[in-house]
Formats: structure tokens, C-alpha cells, sequence
């Protein structure tokens, strides 16, 4: 009889599974790499050299941060592509590729942007994230962790914590720990304060894991072997098998819906990570997506590899 219920409710959600369209785009001067949503303003790093910073209730631009140009291979000036962005208390924290191919940190902060590290210390960063106003977490390729003090120019500590590429990392609401995963399929949890690995996740990928999202100790996994893997406190861990690269995920606040990048036709899937079950597609996106971020329950926001941001309400 459970189990009749069960297929009952599987196919209901089903039958009123329908899909969702963007209440607004936002559009920036470049290939949105990586973007952050704070209060009523979204930033915008892109491959263009610059951060485009959007009214989110307009969807206008109405500011923008840009980075000095660098010289290419064949000696043309060229924009600085940025990587990653993040935001903390009036400061934004921008990861750029230097000259070299190494990279550059940056923040902006009161009109000024002030470089952190340049591109002769060689590190290949592939994200950068605020722990607190003076703190930042750098990940790279090398799969090192390094934990940066801005107010004293001095890396507290730098701790490699695997021998495979680094895919993607993701901090906790309270950043006391990095979820961090690599081309290995294995998931880490470490201790910000001392890179300590907490606890490891290793049965739902078998390949190269791309992006990471974490909330209320559910975590979320984009693999290349076509799965969605998800792990949850004192629960079963288990996958969700997609017909495509899955390139990206992402997760509500409260670690009761998850998303993930769908199919060739760049959909996102909404699924309840409690019992498996996928229900609405969000559609519009036309390219590859690189990055999925809720700002609430009803609220995400998505970008994909070209100059667009969607803007999505799973209720209206």
C-alpha cells in the first residue's frame, strides 16, 4: 500500500510538473563567468574586464568596476577576464587572469580598487570567496587551499588537499567550511580556520565533478558522468541520473530544492532532495550554464556561458 501512495505522488508531480520562464534579464557587456546577489544589487564578472553592477528591480545597469587591460601572447592589449566575484560589507572581491595566464586579486572598495596579489606569485586560483571583511579563501587547479589575511598581505595557511584538479568549492552560511570537490568524484569538507578535512563523500560520481552547491548540510553535486549526486545529514546519499553533462547545480537555503542543468537544450530541473522527485523546468537559457544561486525559496537567479543573467520565481 506505501508503495502505491508513493508511485500515486510520483505521478502527480509529474502530471503538474510545468514550465517557468525568467521575469527578467539582465544583460552585461561580457560572458558572465561568475555573479553575486546582494540586497537589491547584482554584480556581474565577466570575460570583458569588468564587473556590470545591476538594479535588480530594473534590471538596469547603473554602475561598473573595470579592471586595467593586459597584454596577450602576440603583444595586443586585451580586456582581463574575471573569474570569479564575490561581496562582503561594502567590498567586492574580483579574481582575474594576469599577462601570464596566472592570476590576479583585487578588491573594490569606496570607489578605489586596490590589487592583492598579482600574477608573479604564479598561483592558477580558480575561485575566490570572502570568509569575513579581512579574510578570503583562495581554491586553485593544484587543488590548494589557501586562506589569505588582505589586512596583512599574509597567507595564514596554503594546504593542498588532494591530488586531483580542483572542479569547484562552496562555502557554508556560517564559512566555516569549504565543500570541495575535484575531477576524482570525491567530495571534502574542510575546517576554514585550519584546512583540516572534517569529512570526505566519495559513492555518487565516478568522474569529474563541476560544480558544488551546499545549504543546511545538503550538498550538490554537477558530474560529467551524468549524474546529480546529493548528500545529506543521517540520510542515504544517492544520484540522480541525467542524459547529458550535468555542468551545473545549485540549492535553496533551506536544502529542500535542488537544480540542476538538464539535457543539451540548457534547462534547469527542479527536483525535492528529500524524495528524489524532479517537478518544474526553468526555460530560457540558450547556452552552457556556469552558475545557479537562490536568494530564497521562491528565488534564484542562473547564468550561462554568454552575457545574460535570468531572473526566476518558481511562484508567482
Amino acid at each position: 500500500m506505501q508503495k502505491i501512495f508513493l508511485l500515486f505522488f510520483l505521478l502527480m508531480g509529474i502530471t503538474f510538473a510545468k514550465d517557468i520562464s525568467p521575469v527578467s534579464r539582465f544583460y552585461s557587456v561580457g560572458f558572465v563567468n561568475d555573479f553575486i546577489v546582494h540586497e537589491n544589487l547584482l554584480y556581474a564578472g565577466n570575460d570583458m574586464g569588468t564587473v556590470d553592477i545591476f538594479d535588480i528591480k530594473t534590471a538596469k545597469l547603473i554602475n561598473q568596476i573595470s579592471l586595467p587591460p593586459i597584454a596577450s601572447s602576440m603583444n595586443k592589449i586585451i580586456p582581463a577576464d574575471i573569474l570569479s566575484v564575490d561581496y562582503i560589507n561594502g567590498k567586492v572581491l574580483i579574481l582575474s587572469i594576469g599577462e601570464s595566464g596566472y592570476r590576479n586579486v583585487w578588491i573594490y572598495e569606496n570607489n578605489m580598487l586596490k590589487q592583492i596579489i598579482n600574477e608573479n606569485k604564479k598561483l592558477t586560483i580558480k575561485k575566490a570567496r570572502f570568509i569575513d571583511k579581512e579574510k578570503i579563501i583562495l581554491a586553485t587547479l593544484d587543488s590548494d587551499i589557501i586562506l589569505h589575511d588582505t589586512s596583512e598581505n599574509y597567507n595564514l595557511y596554503r594546504s593542498n588537499v588532494s591530488q586531483s584538479t580542483m572542479g569547484d568549492i562552496s562555502l557554508s552560511d556560517d564559512k566555516e567550511k569549504i565543500i570541495f570537490c575535484d575531477e576524482s568524484g570525491e567530495v571534502k569538507i574542510i575546517d576554514v580556520k585550519n584546512s583540516n578535512i572534517i569529512k570526505k563523500y566519495s559513492s555518487q560520481n565516478v568522474d569529474n565533478i563541476f560544480r558544488v552547491a551546499y545549504s543546511n548540510g545538503v550538498i550538490i553535486t554537477a558530474g560529467q558522468d551524468k549524474r546529480v549526486g546529493v548528500y545529506q545529514s543521517n540520510q542515504e546519499a544517492y544520484h540522480i541520473k541525467s542524459n547529458f553533462l550535468v555542468y551545473c547545480v545549485g540549492i535553496s537555503p533551506s536544502g529542500k530544492i535542488g537544480v540542476y542543468s538538464s539535457g543539451e537544450e540548457n534547462v534547469l530541473q527542479l527536483f525535492d532532495t528529500k524524495t528524489k522527485t524532479k517537478y518544474d523546468r526553468l526555460i530560457g537559457h540558450k547556452n552552457v550554464i556556469n552558475q545557479i544561486k537562490f536568494v530564497n525559496e521562491n528565488e534564484l537567479f542562473s547564468s550561462a556561458r554568454d552575457n545574460h543573467i535570468l531572473r526566476w520565481k518558481l511562484t508567482q
